[in-house]
């Protein structure tokens, strides 16, 4: 699904050159759920970029789900971003005098889904997420927790590939924050492959692997690290 492949990502500022990615190699199989981990300044986000076909790579190459990133342009990149990546972000992004049902609509009209198809789509993910009673309520009606449920919806509703969520629990109480990483994993199960950049241990272990990533580099990848830990708690 993902194949990282000697990547680098250079930002220069007149003459000063910044290294934020520096020779990182990993691949990401169909229907993972991964954590990327880090410090702040660790590159994570720039990593984010790279993987949600957002920005490109100075050097290497980056295949998303058989597609090479480097070769397409901005209107091709913005496509395979509509088509194949679903979003999750920290700040959740809805428009705010929008009801959570037109937020999650709004992908399917970028996206040049059928009218007469949206609304039922959209109604379908919201009640997957357990706002089927607040489909016309506002982001300003909503708690954090719900408002991130919302984009949860808006990730899904193109059936995107992977979802890539970014800190999607940083805006967000510790409850809710528990019952956000439940659907993520959830949906895990369902087959959707998902890689979620967060800096916080309690959230990476929801994950099936964490890749933890310090000045631009992987430090470590590690599987079954929830198995592991059980064994450990065990003895």
């Amino acid at each position: 699904m993902i194949h990282v492949s000697h990547i680098s990502k250079i930002y220069k500022t007149g003459s000063v050159e910044t290294v934020a990615l520096k020779d990182i190699s990993f691949d990401v199989a169909a229907g993972e759920f991964v954590a990327v981990m880090g410090p702040s300044g660790s590159g994570k986000s720039t990593l984010m970029h790279m993987i949600g076909a957002l920005d490109v790579p100075t050097s290497g190459e980056y295949i998303l789900d058989g597609e090479n990133v480097e070769n397409l342009t901005d209107d091709e990149l913005a496509d395979i971003r509509n088509r194949k990546i679903g979003f999750v972000f920290q700040a959740f992004n809805l428009l705010p005098r929008r009801s959570a049902l037109q937020n999650v609509i709004l992908p399917m009209i970028y996206g040049k889904v059928p009218h007469e198809e949206r609304e039922t789509r959209a109604v379908k993910y919201l009640q997957m997420v357990g706002l089927g009673d607040r489909l016309n309520h506002s982001s300003n009606q909503l708690s954090g927790g719900q408002m991130q449920r919302v984009a949860i919806a808006r990730a899904l509703v193109m059936n995107p590939s992977i979802i890539l969520a970014d800190e999607p629990t940083g805006n967000i109480a510790s409850n809710q924050a528990s019952e956000i990483m439940s659907i993520f994993q959830d949906l895990n199960k369902a087959g959707h492959t998902i890689v979620m950049i967060t800096h916080e241990p309690d959230i990476a272990e929801h994950s099936k692997r964490i890749i933890h990533i310090k000045d631009g580099q992987i430090i470590q990848d590690s599987s079954n690290h929830r198995q592991k830990k059980a064994r450990i708690e065990e003895k």
